[in-house]
């Protein structure tokens, strides 16, 4: 279980991309097995995203602290994803990511794909899969799952 929050640094418009920051603590860990690049203790993360031709993309930059026993290391990642709607409500994303495996002193590099619909303005469902590319990412993983932004703002 996380906790965390995301602000807006700069909003945008069109091809004039939206900055934003978050920061999240795992609070809980249930003991499951990490996959591919761990659970972060703390997680940074700096994004860029805007519109162009149709076409939305996101460029994220992740800074994260994992642990192994009580050895701490800094993580390095970076993704990039292209999604576009195809019909009402209904949109199909791609992303490449890749992520430092600093206990393996490796990298773990892996493609997604997912179809998300748009409920309402602030409701969104998805499930996708992604494919590892490395040998030391997971080889198949499939998820599902939901966003829900608050209505208002909270101050």
């Amino acid at each position: 279980m996380f906790l965390g929050a995301q602000v807006v640094l700069m909003p945008g418009e069109g091809l004039k991309p939206t900055l934003a920051v978050s920061y999240s603590r795992r609070v809980y860990d249930g003991g499951a097995p990490e996959l591919d690049f761990g659970s972060p203790r703390n997680s940074s993360v700096f994004y860029a995203s805007a519109d162009v031709r149709g076409f939305h993309y996101d460029a994220n930059a992740v800074f994260n602290k994992v642990l192994q026993s009580s050895v701490h290391r800094l993580q390095f990642g970076q993704t990039f994803s292209i999604s576009h709607p195809i019909v009402k409500g209904f949109a199909v994303s791609g992303e490449i990511w890749r992520f430092t495996q600093p206990f393996l002193r490796s990298n773990a590099v892996g493609n997604l794909w997912a179809i998300s619909y748009t409920a309402r303005r602030n409701l969104v469902f998805d499930a996708g899969f992604e494919k590892g590319l490395t040998s030391t990412s997971t080889h198949w993983e499939g998820f599902a799952g939901l966003t829900y932004l608050l209505p208002h703002r909270l101050w």
